[in-house]
């Protein structure tokens, strides 16, 4: 797996979001903005998805990387898991997409193993 290293980008709160919606856009299952740069010094945040099936993950991930590229984004410094799809993690650099099938999502539960950290609100988020 590549390391992942932080970019410190002013532009990773906006990509994120951007992220988060084109998920919510492709009808993933509940998308989510982990706040994680306080407790973790690897990245800022995680966009967590879900999809009931192996295509429609695809389907996201593909959206995600098109949407930031055209929002003036880096396309993801490394992708790991597209091959089967259940958990695929996209490294952007200052955050993290995680794009699971849903029973993968319920198994590994990152919202409550980062249960302690601040959700993004991204529908009617405002980035300066």
């Amino acid at each position: 797996m590549p390391v992942l290293t932080r970019l410190n980008t002013e532009a990773s709160p906006a990509l994120a979001l951007e992220a988060a919606r084109a998920a919510s856009d492709k009808k993933a299952t509940n998308p989510v903005i982990l706040d994680v740069g306080n407790v973790l010094g690897l990245c800022d945040y995680f966009v967590i998805a879900s999809a009931p099936n192996d295509r429609l993950v695809r389907a996201i991930c593909e959206e995600i990387e098109e949407r930031v590229k055209r929002a003036g984004g880096n396309g993801p410094r490394a992708i790991e898991g597209l091959d089967d799809a259940r958990w695929v993690l996209m490294d952007f650099g200052d955050w993290i997409a995680h794009v699971f099938l849903d029973e993968a999502r319920e198994f590994y539960d990152l919202e409550r193993l980062w249960g302690d950290v601040p959700r993004v609100p991204f529908e009617d988020a405002v980035v300066d």
